[in-house]
């Protein structure tokens, strides 16, 4: 069985893979090359931060920041428009389900930082920086 902080970072991921199915879907991996022709996500496991602590019985809950980076697909007309189609899904799918299917008690996004980003050897595309905030408790903060 595997912590708490891992279960969250893999409901991410997959929450991620579910909402943007055709981009490629990393985790803590640096920047791409060359834009994937159906986006790239990167998740970046983030600060888990301070714990709120719990006595009796004795919990420990995070408010952890997950750091996401969305590079859209390439596109020099539409770049807006196509990085909308990768974000707009992410949120609908935290809507749909705030616990990552039981293994957190919430999870919301912050409003996306953008700009257009260029890679090596190919036309600038639009990314986002966003966080993804999941809360999750467990009885020992390292599991």
């Amino acid at each position: 069985m595997g912590s708490a902080r891992e279960a969250a970072a893999k409901g991410v991921k997959a929450l991620l893979e579910a909402a943007a199915p055709h981009a490629e879907v990393r985790r803590d991996q640096p920047w791409p090359k060359r834009p994937d022709p159906g986006g790239t996500i990167i998740l970046h496991d983030g600060d888990p931060g301070e714990p709120e602590v719990t006595l009796s019985p004795l919990l420990y809950t995070y408010t952890h920041e997950f750091e996401v980076e969305v590079l859209g697909p390439p596109g020099s007309t539409n770049r807006h428009e196509l990085l909308d189609q990768l974000l707009i899904p992410i949120g609908d799918r935290i809507e749909t389900d705030r616990s990552l299917g039981g293994v957190a008690e919430w999870v919301e996004a912050t409003a996306p930082m953008t700009d257009d980003v260029t890679l090596e050897s190919a036309e600038p595309v639009r990314g986002a920086q966003l966080s993804i905030i999941v809360v999750y408790s467990t009885s020992n903060p390292l599991t």
